[in-house]
C-alpha cells in the first residue's frame, strides 16, 4: 500500500484562504491519509509563512499522525538558469519551520547547469527533501530540462542530490507525454502527485482520474511504488470527507 498524501487544494483553494491550512487537516487525518501538503501559494497572509505560524501548523499536523509537504511555486532556478540561492534558502527556512518531509519547489529556467555544491551547502543538516516538480508551462515543464539536471547533477557527483515530484497531469499542458517522460525519469521520482486533465488547451484543468483513464493507467505502473502519492485534484464540495476516504484507499491501493 503506498502513502498518500492529500494537497490542501483538494479541498478547494478558496476553502484554504478562508479557513487556513489548520480547518482540513482533522479531515485529511479521518480520510485515511498519511500526509498533509501545504501549499504557500494558498496563504491568505504573509503572516502565515512566518516561523511562528509554520511551527504551529507542523504542530497541528503532527498531532493527527500525519506528516507534511511544503509546496511553494518558487523557482529553483532563475530565468537565466543561474540557481536562485535566496529563493532555495527561503524555502527550506520555512519547510524547517513546518517540520516537512519534503520541500517542493518548481524548476525555474535550468538551462544545463545544475550548481550543485550550491545546492549541498543549502541542504546540508536538513531535513526537508528537496525536490522540485515540473509545471504547466515550457519553462520549468520541459522533459528536456528535467532529463538535463539530473544529467547534470551526475557528472557534478551530485546524483541524489534533488529529487523529483512528478506530476502526472502537469505533463499535458506544455504538451509533453506522460508515458515518455515516466520511462525517462523514474529513476529520479519520490513524489508522485496525481491527477487528470479535461479540457483543452490554455482551458485544462485538474479532475480525479476515471476508472479507464488511459494517461493515468499507463503512467502510475511506470513510476515507483514505494513513493508517496499526492492528491492535487479537487474533491466534489458537497462530499468533502467522504471523498478524501474514497480516494484515498483507491489511490493507496492502485
Amino acid at each position: 500500500m503506498a502513502e498518500v498524501v492529500i494537497v490542501a487544494s483538494a479541498f478547494g483553494a478558496d476553502a484554504i484562504r478562508k479557513d487556513g491550512h489548520h480547518a482540513w487537516v482533522k479531515t485529511a487525518a479521518q480520510g485515511g491519509a498519511a500526509g498533509f501538503e501545504v501549499r504557500r501559494e494558498l496563504f491568505a497572509l504573509e503572516a502565515e509563512a512566518s516561523s511562528e505560524a509554520l511551527s504551529a501548523l507542523g504542530k497541528s499536523i503532527a498531532v493527527k499522525g500525519l506528516w507534511s509537504v511544503y509546496s511553494t511555486p518558487a523557482e529553483l532556478y532563475a530565468s537565466d538558469g543561474a540557481l536562485d540561492e535566496a529563493a532555495l534558502r527561503q524555502a527550506l527556512i520555512e519547510a524547517t519551520a513546518l517540520g516537512a518531509r519534503f520541500v517542493k519547489l518548481q524548476l525555474g529556467g535550468f538551462a544545463g547547469r545544475a550548481w550543485g555544491d550550491a545546492i549541498a551547502t543549502c541542504t546540508k543538516g536538513l531535513a526537508a527533501r528537496l525536490v522540485v516538480e515540473n509545471g504547466q508551462v515550457e519553462r520549468g515543464g520541459s522533459l528536456a530540462q528535467f532529463d538535463g539536471l539530473f544529467n547534470a547533477l551526475a557528472k557534478e557527483g551530485r546524483r541524489n542530490l534533488v529529487g523529483m515530484t512528478f506530476d502526472i497531469g502537469n505533463w499535458q499542458w506544455p504538451g509533453v507525454d506522460p508515458v515518455e517522460a515516466a520511462r525517462k525519469l523514474a529513476d529520479h521520482v519520490e513524489y508522485i502527485h496525481c491527477k487528470a486533465v479535461a479540457g483543452e488547451g490554455a482551458r485544462r484543468f485538474a479532475v480525479a482520474p476515471a476508472a479507464d483513464d488511459p494517461v493515468f493507467a499507463a503512467v502510475l505502473p511506470l513510476l515507483p511504488r514505494h513513493v508517496p502519492r499526492g492528491i492535487e485534484f479537487p474533491f466534489d464540495a458537497t462530499r468533502l470527507a467522504a471523498d478524501a476516504s474514497h480516494y484515498v484507499a483507491w489511490l493507496a491501493s492502485a
